[in-house]
């Protein structure tokens, strides 16, 4: 039982690590001086999101198709290739923009959010595809990555969208 739950945090990590950001935040939110403010609520929400599931996330996407290719392309159902590393070094990028935008302004969350959402969604859409004609089921293609893959952008871009909403009204009632 504790080896298969191992194997499942390990293998469904973009699972993971949307689960320890929102924990993160809940913590942050459970110790943060009272009243608090829903923009306050949004702001830790968001900043332990880009945190764990940019930052972390991708950082350990980077280790794992950088270092353990050919377990990860077996993972997925592909053959290993050069490629990998090609993912490694984008996923490299995505968690140093995370990690850099975790606590600052909007536009590097933007960034943080937007570049890391193209390329799950169109991972997505490559998976849908491999599903359709390759009969593709693989745990790294069909399995929770497939819906984390779709879910996490959401996720961040509706955070994102709320936290600017709040911050936008904030400067309205000031005027």
């Amino acid at each position: 039982m504790i080896e298969a739950t191992i194997v499942f945090v390990l293998s469904n990590y973009s699972l993971t690590f949307l689960v320890i950001g929102l924990l993160f935040a809940l913590v942050a939110i459970a110790r943060a001086p009272k009243p608090l403010r829903s923009r306050d609520v949004l702001e830790r929400l968001l900043a332990w999101h880009i945190f764990w599931s940019i930052g972390v996330c991708y950082f350990y996407n980077f280790v794992m198709h950088g270092f353990f290719g050919r377990m990860s392309a077996a993972f997925i159902g592909w053959a290993d290739s050069p490629f990998q590393f090609e993912v490694a070094t984008a996923s490299l990028g995505f968690a140093a923009v995370g990690f850099l935008a975790a606590f600052r302004s909007f536009d590097l969350r933007l960034a943080a959010i937007v570049g890391p959402g193209l390329f799950t969604l169109g991972a997505a859409a490559g998976h849908i595809h491999q599903m359709v004609t390759q009969h593709n089921f693989a745990p790294g293609n069909a399995g929770v990555v497939f819906y984390t893959d779709i879910v996490i952008p959401v996720f961040g871009a509706g955070l994102l969208w709320l936290w600017r909403r709040g911050r936008a009204g904030r400067s309205a009632a000031a005027t």
